[in-house]
């Protein structure tokens, strides 16, 4: 956590994260005081970006350069000052009210809004279909044999799944310790979920093999909803921040293969129609370490649940993503009610 910040040191955070997102560059005090007309000096506005950059909110990348928003910055920024949401946020939110949702198919219809949210934001875009829940996860038992491991997942009095998956050399030692605190975790859910921000780094290797089964397993995706419609990834790669082979790699990857790891984890907050964002290494994934991710859930009346959410640098409009995410999700939320 941040302490509150005095005004003055608001003002030029705000105005700082504003001329990046703008222009990509580092900026100086007297910069920020001819563009953004602050009210005062450039000497006073330059020591409130030295005490920014103290508090960990400014970076300078090289001596000599202007100062730009640190991962933190962007986070007290995102909670703290954001301002109102843009025009592309207006426009979208009026050609939503005039829409039909009159489709012939579900994926068209969440497809065009993907569509749509990627062209007026220039970020890449995500809807899934609403998922379903089946019966829920109750324990977790991790029984090796040889190079298997024998998963059962116990869903209920008499309700039980068993699934065999290779066992990756090193990992045995590992699993009790890993059902123990897979079965304490559920313990303590209402949901059935595991909850795997909180999973102990000496256990991830373990974590990431019963994370997949699960993923894989129609357990978690019910009646094999849940697919994701993507859109705007021409758009995402042109930013300048995917230049380098060595930072795009990955996030193609991820896109193509399992998109869906894109989202951030749908455990943490995320009552109906609340945004939530994910700024830089807060994902979980490594692909995601310098992208942001802001998305929003919405509800169907028989209790299925979709996620919609855009994807780019940390340097973006948070303001009129979030907007936009929060417009698509209420419509869709209404569709499906």
């Amino acid at each position: 956590m941040v302490d509150p910040l005095p005004r003055r040191q608001q003002e030029v955070l705000r105005a700082t994260v504003r001329h990046y997102v703008d222009t990509m560059e580092p900026v100086g005090s007297h910069a920020l005081v001819r563009r953004f007309g602050l009210p005062a000096s450039p000497a006073t506005v330059r020591s409130a970006m030295g005490a920014l950059e103290s508090r960990g909110l400014l970076t300078q990348p090289h001596t000599s350069a202007g100062r730009i928003p640190s991962q933190r910055g962007y986070r007290l920024y995102v909670d703290q000052l954001l301002p109102a949401p843009g025009a592309a946020a207006a426009q979208l939110d009026r050609e939503l009210a005039g829409f039909s949702l009159q489709w012939a198919a579900l994926d068209d219809l969440l497809l065009h809004f993907a569509r749509r949210l990627a062209d007026l934001t220039g970020l890449l875009s995500l809807i899934t279909r609403p998922r379903t829940r089946g019966p829920l996860l109750r324990e977790v038992r991790l029984m090796p044999s040889g190079e298997s491991l024998l998963v059962i997942l116990v869903q209920g009095s008499g309700l039980s799944t068993s699934l065999h998956l290779p066992l990756p050399p090193g990992l045995s030692r590992q699993l009790p310790i890993l059902e123990g605190w897979a079965n304490g975790q559920l313990s303590t859910t209402v949901d059935g979920q595991i909850p795997w921000d909180r999973l102990p780094a000496e256990l991830s290797a373990g974590g990431r093999l019963l994370r997949q089964a699960l993923d894989s397993h129609d357990l978690l995706t019910g009646d094999g909803a849940g697919t994701v419609l993507v859109a705007g990834l021409g758009g995402l790669l042109s930013q300048p921040e995917f230049a380098r082979t060595s930072s795009l790699l990955p996030l193609v990857r991820l896109v193509d293969n399992t998109p869906d790891q894109l989202l951030g984890p749908q455990g943490q907050g995320g009552s109906d129609l609340q945004s939530l964002v994910w700024i830089g290494s807060e994902h979980p994934h490594a692909a995601l370490a310098h992208c942001s991710v802001v998305q929003c859930p919405y509800c169907t009346g028989d209790g299925g649940r979709g996620q919609v959410a855009l994807v780019g640098p940390m340097r973006m409009a948070y303001a009129t993503a979030r907007a936009a995410v929060q417009s698509v999700a209420q419509l869709l939320q209404r569709r499906f009610s």
